[in-house]
């Protein structure tokens, strides 16, 4: 079988990965999509392919003898973007970890050097597989060279052999030089012959061979327009021919096994990624359970853990003793997910560390879980894991209340680094010991395949369990000490970490829904949605599916001949945008909104809560995210009650079928007034914005008064209501195209309102720029309590880009801090309730508010609570002031 050899043209493919992905950048603002994307296509070509020896061929800056030669040799091309010239040092870097093969040849292009190379390996009967964007490599394709052109995006490649290219051009592989010599190139701004197509250059190469022979044969061309045409351009087609043409000769000190591939250097190579923040790519570095550790202790320590599967009473008993004794382990429970409070953990692993792990096997034992309330229960018996909010759900069903809660690795990573997407285990121990264990989605699977917790073996999921709890064990000091090193550790221990148990909670509790309620929601909105059906097809004149983005389009744009605003790739566009724009050109166009508003109603918040009830509880309970956002916002999914539509009415009933636990109970909503406003005043110390709120003035009816200068008296509700669009828009970095469409005013209306309230709020002015400044400086913004946010796009050379970045770093202090807010008086209310030993629960959080289910009995006290607890979350500079509504649903605490 013969050997085989794999060159990546390294130009050509970074240049295709750099304009194929987004901008991807750093927390210090370096440009990555170029060397993200050729690692992947590298890592996908090494699956596909396996070669037994590999080199990446680059070019260099100085002229090569094609440009001294011909002086326009590639003179139109762009020169290469500094974003992504900063990332071809970055890529060698990463390739020398790698232990790839690579090389550069001053006065020679990629091409030549990938061409001499081919040639060589060809020669001792190597299978050569050449990775490129340029088609000039078509040249070198052979019995034993093929071509893969990499095409529209980083995965899709065209394989050629010389079948492919005759196929392709008409010629074959050894011809595509003279094609080029009469068809030119465009791209390396080769001239050719003028007047030469593809078909008649295809034509004359399969009648005469080559150029020179074309030439000398001249008077042969049976087109008389062809004829002069070669006879004009013949020196022209004699030196095309020779800009294509790949060397093969350089003399390159080629050494066989200097190319064979190897093991990389994993140490170095993590090093790299967590630098440039490639966290996904770590992953593809080891084989399971290998280390790459130079010594391969912290592998070894992991791998080789001595897990003991308890059974029994007896041995649970010992273990029990040691961890009292220890005062402290890492936990992880298995269970189904079912969401149901039934008896579904199957299994516990407890670390104490890494010689003393065991897994509780109490599948079908409930009698070993309950055995283990003493030590869940001590607040005096530390406990440390993963994505710890799970597991005290899990337990609160079996009437264990877990306290001593002090470390989460979840929640720490995600508060050093906000932005990522994961924050698997199975990461935290590749960056920070080097150590390579089976992500939860890679040990169960994913899609139709993906298996539960219980279709695993025992000692599948004791070594899983155990190595997880090892790996938090391990990191934990690491963690703790780069949340000191960025001024975290207090945010993280006195808000994150308590704030677990308190979503915990809050999705234990649920939120009982009155499911008469809901059916009657449900049967009207069937109806107003057939009633707007029937009125789009009268005034269409016709019946057709109106969620058919292609169907609707013919109707509004052939039929009604509705003006086009923007066409797809599949037809006319019928987008929510389109609609707005053609609004008042049709009467079909408000019932089409309308219909699509009540359409999404009833699938998302109506037959969506009903397949999301709880049957054992009759409730909802919504997942509570903590570490979603980058602004530190908690957000809720299955169901999403943090974002019920409420600017119809109907949609604004849909609160009516959330409602008390049961008839003893009533709801209180406490929601923060004006928080954002409010910290906004703090952060950027404006004297009439403080001075406002500390004489508790109707901050809209002020800021109106200022920008449309009349008399605080003679503000009307239009006048107060553009002000109120102003300050929110402010908050969010809004620009005068923004608030014009928000307003439906002119542009020159809008800035000249942003112009007048910078100038009434001058302190808001410098500490927008202020901010921005510092964000470009530092790479980040911070909240009052020193959360951050990285911000990279606030170096970018993309204006777009870049004013999304300045946006961003206005608004994440002022957003950020008011969550931060929001989350400690959540956990001093919840604190509170639970330390009176009230029967009053804190069911939900929802933005800048918080709802009780309050008993009857307890009202005053829960009201006088909320009021004192909120107001006093955190000293700011303006007084925080809470509103208060009682209601026997949640509508009407609105």
């Amino acid at each position: 079988m013969k050997k085989r050899l794999v060159i990546l043209d390294g130009n050509s493919l970074v240049n295709r990965a750099f304009y194929a992905l987004p901008d991807l950048t750093t927390k210090d603002g370096i440009h990555t999509n170029g060397v993200f994307g050729f690692i992947k296509m590298a890592n996908k070509i090494l699956e596909d392919y396996k070669p037994d020896y590999l080199s990446v061929a680059f070019d260099l800056k100085a002229p090569t003898f094609r440009h001294l030669e011909y002086k326009n040799y590639k003179a139109q091309r762009k020169k290469m973007p500094k974003e992504l010239a900063q990332q071809i040092p970055i890529l060698k870097e990463i390739l020398d970890a790698y232990n790839i093969h690579r090389t550069e040849f001053e006065g020679f292009e990629a091409d030549d050097l990938i061409g001499t190379i081919a040639r060589f390996y060809e020669e001792k009967d190597f299978e050569v597989i050449i990775v490129t964007g340029d088609r000039d490599a078509l040249q070198l394709v052979s019995q034993n060279v093929k071509v893969l052109i990499t095409k529209k995006g980083i995965s899709n490649i065209e394989a050629y052999d010389e079948e492919r290219v005759k196929e392709k051009y008409g010629v074959t592989p050894k011809q595509i030089i003279d094609f080029k010599g009469l068809v030119g190139d465009k791209s390396d701004n080769i001239p050719g012959v003028p007047g030469i197509g593809e078909k008649t250059a295809g034509k004359l190469l399969n009648e005469f061979g080559t150029v020179e022979e074309l030439i000398m044969n001249v008077d042969n061309i049976t087109s008389k327009r062809h004829r002069e045409k070669i006879r004009e351009n013949a020196e022209i087609a004699l030196l095309s021919k020779r800009l294509a043409t790949i060397k093969t000769d350089i003399p390159l000190d080629i050494n066989v096994e200097e190319l064979k591939v190897v093991q990389p250097n994993f140490n170095k190579l993590i090093e790299l990624f967590k630098k440039y923040e490639f966290n996904s790519l770590i992953k593809t570095l080891t084989n399971e359970g290998e280390s790459k550790e130079d010594d391969g202790k912290e592998a070894q320590d992991i791998k080789i853990i001595d897990i003991e599967i308890i059974q029994d009473k007896e041995k649970l008993t010992n273990v029990i003793d040691a961890i009292q004794s220890k005062k402290s382990f890492a936990v992880k429970i298995f269970k189904e997910e079912n969401n149901l409070r039934t008896d579904d953990i199957i299994g516990i692993s407890l670390c104490l560390d890494i010689k003393h792990n065991y897994y509780i096997d109490v599948e079908d034992n409930e009698e070993l879980l309950i055995s283990l309330k003493e030590i869940f229960e001590d607040g005096d018996i530390k406990k440390l894991g993963h994505g710890l909010k799970k597991d005290i759900i899990s337990l609160l069903r079996y009437d264990i209340i877990v306290d001593g809660i002090e470390f989460d690795s979840f929640i720490a990573s995600y508060l050093l680094d906000p932005s990522r997407n994961d924050y698997d285990v199975s990461d935290l121990a590749l960056e920070y010991i080097g150590v390579r264990i089976n992500s939860e989605e890679e040990l169960l699977g994913k899609g139709k395949n993906a298996k539960k917790f219980s279709d695993l073996s025992k000692a599948v999921l004791s070594q899983y369990g155990g190595s997880c709890c090892a790996i938090v064990i391990k990191v934990k000091d690491i963690l703790i000490e780069e949340l000191k090193k960025l001024e975290l550790d207090d945010l993280f221990e006195q808000v994150e970490m308590p704030l677990i148990e308190v979503l915990a909670n809050l999705e234990y509790e649920g939120f009982r829904v009155d499911q008469e309620m809901l059916k009657n929601i449900d049967e009207e909105l069937s109806v107003k949605i057939e009633e707007i059906t029937n009125k789009i097809f009268a005034l269409s004149g016709e019946k057709f599916n109106i969620n058919s983005p292609k169907q609707l389009g013919v109707v509004l744009f052939e039929e009604l001949k509705l003006p086009v605003i923007k066409k797809t790739k599949t037809g006319y566009s019928t987008s929510h945008d389109v609609l707005e724009k053609l609004y008042n050109r049709h009467p079909i166009i408000p019932l089409l909104i309308e219909y699509r508003q009540l359409v999404k109603l009833k699938s998302t918040y109506v037959d969506g809560l009903f397949n999301l009830i709880n049957p054992v509880t009759g409730k909802i309970h919504s997942s509570f995210n903590q570490a979603v956002t980058v602004t530190g916002r908690i957000s809720s999914t299955e169901p999403n009650l943090q974002n019920i539509p409420i600017k119809l009415e109907i949609g604004r009933r849909i609160r009516k079928v959330f409602v008390p636990s049961n008839g003893d109970y009533f709801l209180i909503d406490a929601d923060y007034s004006q928080i954002e406003l409010r910290v906004l005043a703090h952060v950027s110390q404006d004297e009439n914005l403080i001075k406002a709120f500390k004489e508790d003035k109707d901050i809209h009816t002020i800021t109106a008064s200022q920008v449309f200068n009349v008399p605080i008296d003679e503000v009307t509700s239009l006048e107060r209501s553009r002000a109120k669009a102003v300050n929110f828009g402010i908050v969010y970095g809004i620009s005068d195209f923004g608030l014009a469409e928000n307003l439906n005013i002119t542009r020159k209306e809008a800035k000249k309102y942003i112009d007048e309230y910078f100038k009434k709020y001058s302190g808001v002015k410098r500490y927008m720029d202020e901010v921005v400044q510092k964000g470009r400086e530092m790479g980040y913004v911070t909240t009052i309590l020193k959360r951050r946010r990285y911000i990279p796009q606030l170096k970018s050379k993309n204006f777009n880009l870049r004013s999304f970045g300045e946006r961003t770093a206005m608004n994440t202090p002022i957003q950020g801090s008011a969550a931060d807010i929001i989350k400690i008086a959540m956990i001093k209310v919840f604190k509170e309730l639970k330390q009176r030993g009230m029967k009053s629960k804190l069911i939900l959080q929802v933005h800048d508010e918080l709802i009780i289910d309050a008993h009857k009995d307890e009202i005053e006290e829960v009201k006088k609570l909320l009021k004192n607890t909120m107001e006093e979350a955190i000293k700011i500079d303006v007084p925080l002031k809470v509103d208060m509504n009682i209601g026997d649903n949640w509508y009407n605490t609105k």
